[in-house]
């Protein structure tokens, strides 16, 4: 990366007449180079900024009004990542944002800020350990404007399969003890071996069933608004939560999340998790929201590669296909396995025990809560493109329901559709009574 030009010192002499000729032929160049950049700088300015620290990565968000443009570099002892924002003066919006770094991030130590020059401000972001960033720039969607993402990874990156896997090994029954369960802690990860396949020759005579739970939207991505201002990432998360800790109480299942806190997933990512975890079974859970606040009830949805079964699901499904677009997605680095994975020749069988793992779950929430429709609904949601997965999608209810917001945010009501959404997997896991694929593995392996 180029550093920035230095000043060009005049050693030849100058005499009085040459000295006026200078300064009439300075003004002249400013005239036609300053002023279109300091008019643009005066203009641009800062409108939000946003950390998110997780176990995976920590990302920050930079928001203006106009593009963003920037140049970065390292210097070491000790390690820091300098950015350098030209155009940009420096704010009460960026002044916020060393407040907005936790002393528990794992990867950043702090941030500074400061006008570095008149035209440029300079972001130190002092790190904790050696960092591989990702550093990209959003163009405006949804509610955001243009946006700048720093991405700190570690050096030696943190595999999220393994700490799936690891998560798996690891079973958390439900506590016996008195009191309210802590759902907002992430359970420590024991190593990755806890899950390794059964050595050659001892295929065990059974293996636990494995669910993905994968809480909608997170970080960037706050999905659906309710009126009174309810975040769909929120309210999944908890539902999800309570999933977990419901499922892993079962001696025959185990649970894992895509996500454990609020940070964001792309989609692809999402998919290949699930399909690293060896799971039998995949759920999305949202929370529905449209124009209109009349609309009320759960829905379930299935993958579908021949069009949408109503209007309704084709708008929902491209609305949750954005994710990605509002979450923020380095496309240089992503992953292409949606976009492949409806050419794989065994999405067919896999979808129709997807539609009936729907059907089991839409009649244990319609227990508990109106049904949007009496049938499953079909759509080409990109979270569900699993080739060998039964995968299914759960609209919980509508958020932009006044009613169903404030029974959303009730944790008495996330309790009931987690303990529905229980009730359905284990009727269709009853019912179905397929091969764990913990099981196949172990069989192969002997073989």
């Amino acid at each position: 990366m180029p550093r920035p030009s230095r000043p060009i010192a005049l050693t030849d002499a100058v005499t009085p007449r040459r000295r006026r000729f200078l300064g009439q032929a300075g003004a002249l160049l400013a005239a036609f180079t300053l002023t279109p950049r300091l008019g643009w700088a005066q203009g641009a300015a800062f409108v939000a900024v946003r950390a998110w620290p997780a176990e995976d990565y920590t990302r920050i968000t930079l928001e203006a009004n106009q593009p963003l443009h920037f140049e970065y570099q390292f210097v070491p002892d000790p390690d820091r990542l300098v950015i350098d924002l030209p155009g940009m003066s420096l704010d009460e919006v960026l002044k916020s944002l060393p407040g907005k770094i936790s002393a528990e991030d794992p990867y950043i130590q702090g941030v500074r800020v400061g006008q570095f020059r008149p035209d440029v401000v300079r972001v130190v972001i002092d790190l904790k350990q050696k960092a591989e960033p990702q550093i990209f720039t959003l163009d405006p969607v949804a509610q955001y404007r243009h946006r700048l993402v720093i991405d700190v990874y570690p050096k030696t990156p943190r595999d999220p399969i393994q700490a799936l896997l690891a998560e798996l090994g690891n079973k958390h029954g439900a506590s016996s003890t008195a009191g309210t369960p802590q759902l907002s802690e992430t359970p420590d990860l024991p190593p990755a071996a806890a899950l390794s396949p059964p050595a050659k020759g001892r295929t065990p005579a059974s293996a636990p069933y494995v669910i993905v739970i994968d809480p909608g939207h997170g970080g960037e991505d706050p999905g659906a608004i309710g009126r009174f201002g309810s975040r769909e990432k929120d309210v999944t998360l908890a539902v999800a939560r309570r999933l977990k800790r419901i499922l892993d109480a079962q001696p025959k299942l185990r649970c894992a999340l895509t996500r454990n806190d609020d940070y964001f997933v792309p989609l692809g990512e999402r998919v290949r998790r699930a399909r690293a975890a060896q799971a039998d079974l995949f759920v999305s859970i949202h929370a529905d929201a449209v124009v209109s606040s009349s609309p009320r009830g759960s829905s379930v949805y299935v993958l579908s590669d021949r069009g949408a079964s109503s209007t309704t699901a084709r708008w929902l499904a491209n609305k949750e296909n954005e994710a990605d677009l509002i979450g923020g997605v380095n496309l240089g680095q992503k992953n292409e396995h949606v976009a492949k994975t409806l050419l794989d020749l065994s999405l067919t069988a896999t979808m129709q025990d997807s539609a009936k793992l729907g059907r089991h779950l839409l009649a244990s929430l319609g227990e508990i809560n109106p049904l949007h429709k009496r049938d499953i609904e079909y759509a080409n949601f990109a979270v569900l493109r699993n080739p060998d997965v039964p995968a299914v999608l759960i609209e919980t209810a509508f958020i932009s329901n006044p009613e169903e917001e404030r029974r959303l945010n009730d944790p008495a009501y996330q309790e009931r559709l987690a303990q529905a959404i229980s009730k359905g997997l284990q009727r269709y896991l009853e019912a179905a009574a397929p091969t764990p694929r913990l099981l196949m593995a172990a069989r192969d392996g002997k073989g």
